[in-house]
């Protein structure tokens, strides 16, 4: 590789890397409980709620659904999905059905006695992480902007990666100088740790961008392969409560057009994972593979009447499984172990990028090439030094 081109491809690896590496870091931490946010709640919980008749009928989910409104009279609902290891129906509700996150109240409901569920906790530590992970309080722009530092994070890897090959070209895999200076041992950190994470990353990169642009994912579905589906409604309203048709209705025609998969949750008219005059029942299949893969189920929300199932567009289905596998979230403890240590190691890429830079810029350039020869780092947040 010429020196001219080498020197491209640091500045593109500097620029990205250094435009990213705040809000990498800020990501990778926060990250980091998220990876496990289902046994932190769970060791957070200190509730030792049983259901009121354990042996008992389950209640109608209308009769859940009447309840969740009898505890919030000024609310519609937006969501409805159901615990799986507890008779327990979980409600989202707002005032009005294109009601903002903040907007939205979350509440747990006893099926087996229709009474409200103690314990939850709203506005909680891993709430909190979760909103600055996500959006950093911004909605969708904070949405879109994380989106574009992780495409940023994409070009810095893959920056690094060609740049690595030149540098490693008159050493052998893995070598650490520790008897050099200490800016040669981090740099030789640096680019092994960045090496060894380098496939994750990217992984782990690309569906957090994927994540960001869940929004105009959904609009997009919604406008153009359900647009079909709301011919004919255009003077309609969305319908309130009272003018909505049986829910138990809805999902059992969703369920009989579906044998072989298992109810995820409702979507309401009016929200976004819906028309604004049809439910929207959502099933997901049962093999570890399918689970992660939804179908919805569209009913008229007044006559009740079934309209379709289609499967999503691949668009969508790239939606639902990115998630999961942002998180590490589909093969059990021993995945998000994995999971948690690269990103710790990614940590330590990303601070000792950034600490390589300083050194740098504080070495005066002669004495830069004469202790490195040009090397060139092979990760983000690093640059040449």
């Amino acid at each position: 590789m010429q020196k001219s081109t080498i020197r491209a491809w640091s500045a593109v690896h500097k620029w990205t890397s250094l435009i990213c590496t705040a809000f990498m870091l800020m990501l990778c931490l926060t990250g980091l409980p998220l990876i496990f946010h289902d046994e932190i709640d769970a060791a957070l919980d200190d509730s030792t709620w049983q259901p009121a008749n354990p042996d008992g009928p389950l209640l109608s989910l209308d009769h859940m659904l009447d309840a969740a409104l009898e505890n919030r009279p000024d609310h519609v609902p937006l969501f409805m999905s159901f615990d799986t290891d507890r008779p327990v129906v979980n409600v989202t509700s707002g005032p009005t059905p294109d009601a903002s996150d903040g907007e939205m109240h979350f509440a747990s409901f006893d099926r087996t006695s229709g009474e409200l569920v103690p314990g939850h906790h709203e506005g909680g530590v891993m709430d909190f992480i979760l909103k600055l992970h996500t959006d950093m309080f911004l909605g969708l722009p904070g949405m879109l902007f994380l989106g574009a530092m992780g495409f940023l994070l994409f070009i810095a890897i893959v920056s690094g990666v060609v740049l690595y090959a030149p540098f490693m070209r008159k050493l052998d895999f893995g070598t650490l100088r520790t008897e050099r200076s200490k800016r040669i041992k981090w740099l030789d950190y640096h680019n092994l740790l960045g090496v060894v994470t380098v496939a994750w990353l990217t992984v782990v990169g690309l569906t957090g961008v994927i994540n960001t642009l869940s929004t105009p994912i959904v609009d997009t579905w919604r406008t153009q392969a359900l647009a079909d589906l709301t011919e004919g409604y255009n003077d309609a309203a969305v319908p309130t409560p009272d003018e909505m048709a049986s829910l138990d209705r809805a999902v059992a025609q969703a369920e009989e057009a579906a044998p072989d998969m298992t109810l995820q949750f409702v979507a309401f008219p009016g929200g976004g994972w819906s028309t604004d005059h049809h439910f929207a029942i959502f099933l997901h299949g049962n093999t570890s593979l399918t689970e992660h893969i939804i179908t919805p189920a569209l009913v008229d929300a007044r006559s009740g009447e079934f309209a379709d199932m289609r499967e999503m567009p691949w668009y969508n289905k790239t939606l639902s499984l990115s998630g999961p596998l942002h998180f590490g979230d589909y093969g059990g403890l021993p995945l998000k172990i994995l999971w948690a240590v690269l990103d710790v190691i990614t940590i330590v890429v990303l601070i000792t990028g950034l600490y390589l830079w300083v050194a740098r810029r504080r070495a005066s350039p002669a004495g830069a090439r004469a202790q490195n020869g040009g090397a060139v780092p092979a990760q983000p947040a690093g640059g040449k030094p």
